[in-house]
């Protein structure tokens, strides 16, 4: 199968050109730097160990933020690239990746573009976060004996069927890994049955990321604005969830007369049409995406169609509840720990099966509640804001949970520094 694979990608060069042209049209991809797609960086490589970490979009790419911090505290002359294959991604890496670290975007798997990338960047250590897994890249990688590993490891049932099917493809690919830290020991087995080998639990990432950031001066600016309204935040938000939230706010409004709904999409770019859908439901809508504009006394809806502000939100707010867990695109969560970590009681909806490890242990705990459908959502609102001893409690037992997964990285950590010493020894 894999033989097939890269026969065919070999010789559609031409095709892949059209995918990133057809991209392009559509704002999936950024023309400045359309060039690293094709394995042709534009600006030079350190001087000193590198260690290359692959985080495909947003949720991988934050997963990994505490470790690309921690490698470069135990390496003083190392320095990290990372790479993505999303703008929001790329956004978001670029604002919040520390000094030495950078950014590239990930090159598609052709094998002259694979060449093209790691001649240039030439990566001492190479770590896959979750699951993207390219042939050719992989394969070129395991030719150049660059140590690699796969962290933050997950394998869904469906993933899982689907490489059982391909036993041998899924057991090359693997062979490149010198370990696999997996999420879950569910993963762990899934990723054993397929041939990988010195596979570990080490748990999340993401229950060992920092809270996310937020501006203190633009949190205290948005709390006068707000004048201690009852709030509630819809987080991450996918197509049909932000009318869900309107249809939920109307639901409310009349017991509740001074709520603010709080939308946070999960695509900014969104905004402008969420804000007409809002108000062709008679709401008074505020989009923060128009000059951070804050939210007036008199909106019911405040839409904050920006980038990197999900933290500020969750401060603001006492209550999230976590979006693509009712979408009209089949759901699959987004992760709840960061709002559970900024003190938020967690709600979320019934379709959360990307997600599903994090959420069955986080219900067990009573971390987090699964609202049934849109009646319980606004049921619980309701209790949630209108009970403040209930509030707390839900609140209290959310950010218990989080304290007590604190440790992943530590594990992660103790996998990798063998390998890290040995960066130290060969430095320049």
């Amino acid at each position: 199968m894999l033989k097939i694979y890269k026969t065919l990608i070999k010789n559609t060069k031409f095709i892949l050109l059209k995918i990133l042209n057809a991209r392009l049209r559509k704002n999936k991809e950024d023309s400045a730097r359309l060039h690293e797609r094709m394995g042709q960086p534009r600006i030079a490589r350190p001087d000193g160990p590198l260690i290359w970490v692959h985080a495909a979009s947003v949720g991988e790419s934050q997963s990994a933020l505490s470790l690309i911090k921690q490698l470069l505290i135990s390496n003083s002359s190392a320095y990290v690239l990372v790479t993505t294959g999303t703008l929001t991604s790329a956004a978001l890496m670029q604002k919040q990746l520390p000094e030495r670290a950078l950014h590239q975007f990930y090159p598609l798997d052709h094998p002259d573009w694979v060449n093209g990338f790691l001649d240039h960047w030439r990566p001492d250590m190479a770590l896959w976060i979750e699951s993207e897994l390219w042939p050719n890249m992989l394969g070129e990688v395991k030719a150049r004996n660059i140590p690699a590993f796969l962290i933050n490891a997950r394998m869904s049932k469906k993933s899982f069927g689907r490489w059982r099917l391909m036993r041998g493809s899924a057991r090359a690919l693997l062979s490149v890994f010198s370990a696999v830290l997996a999420q879950t020991p569910l993963d762990a087995q899934r990723y054993e049955a397929l041939g990988a080998r010195n596979v570990r639990v080490t748990d999340n990432l993401k229950y060992n990321a920092k809270p996310l950031p937020a501006d203190e001066d633009e949190l205290a600016h948005l709390e006068g604005h707000m004048q201690g309204r009852l709030r509630w935040v819809f987080a991450s938000t996918h197509k049909g969830e932000e009318e869900l939230a309107c249809r939920v706010h109307q639901t409310l409004q009349n017991s509740l007369p001074d709520l603010l709904t709080i939308i946070v999409p999960r695509h900014p770019e969104r905004g402008e049409d969420i804000e007409q859908s809002c108000k062709a439901a008679g709401l008074r809508v505020t989009r923060r995406g128009e000059g951070k504009t804050p939210p007036g006394m008199d909106t019911n809806i405040y839409i904050a169609d920006t980038l990197g502000e999900l933290g500020l939100f969750y401060r603001l707010a006492p209550i999230a509840c976590i979006g693509r867990s009712f979408s009209d695109d089949g759901g699959g969560g987004h992760n709840p720990i960061e709002a559970a970590q900024l003190n938020c009681a967690v709600l979320h909806g019934p379709a959360i099966q990307f997600q599903q490890e994090i959420y069955d242990q986080m219900n067990e705990a009573k971390a987090a509640l699964v609202m049934a459908d849109e009646a319980a959502l606004a049921q619980t609102l309701h209790r949630l804001l209108t009970d403040k001893a209930a509030l707390q409690e839900q609140q209290k037992y959310g950010l218990a949970f989080a304290k007590d997964k604190e440790g992943v990285l530590q594990r992660v950590m103790d996998v990798l520094q063998p390998h890290l010493e040995e960066l130290k020894i060969h430095a320049p």
